[in-house]
């Protein structure tokens, strides 16, 4: 059986960090470097989500490679520019602390936005899939 509610509730969570991290500077205080992090967690609840329809058991990890590589396992065919949704994951390591790393600039930021949004966009067509019984008025990722 399909846990919809739960997988739900991943894409709740995913949402809010998109639109976080889609809401942008809106303040000088606001670092780049937190809303790429937003971005990235956008991507790991998506994914999540996804493997809770194909009741894939995961750990607590942000590592987006390994969610990816847990999906593929199942036979899920995920697309290279979802795959390129892996170097998100330094944005939930690395450059949430103070730190040695490169400065996280504008072009990093559009970019980490652009590669969640293919992810987002990717998973609420694998989600309406899988849905049962399908219903083309109503999407699971509303």
């Amino acid at each position: 059986m399909r846990n919809l509610e739960a997988a739900n509730t991943w894409l709740k969570r995913a949402k809010s960090n998109m639109a976080r991290a889609k809401a942008g500077r809106v303040s000088s205080e606001i670092l780049y470097e937190d809303l790429c992090f937003d971005a990235q967690q956008a991507v790991e609840k998506a994914l999540k989500s996804l493997c809770v329809i194909y009741e894939i058991v995961f750990p607590k990890t942000h590592d987006i490679a390994y969610l990816i590589e847990l999906l593929e396992e199942k036979k899920v065919t995920v697309p290279e520019d979802v795959q390129n949704a892996k170097i998100l994951t330094g944005y939930a390591v690395e450059t949430r602390y103070p730190g040695d790393y490169e400065p996280v600039d504008e072009d990093d930021y559009f970019k980490a936005i652009e590669i969640a949004e293919k992810v987002l966009t990717w998973v609420k067509k694998e989600l309406d899939k899988e849905q049962l019984p399908p219903d083309p008025q109503r999407s699971l990722f509303e």
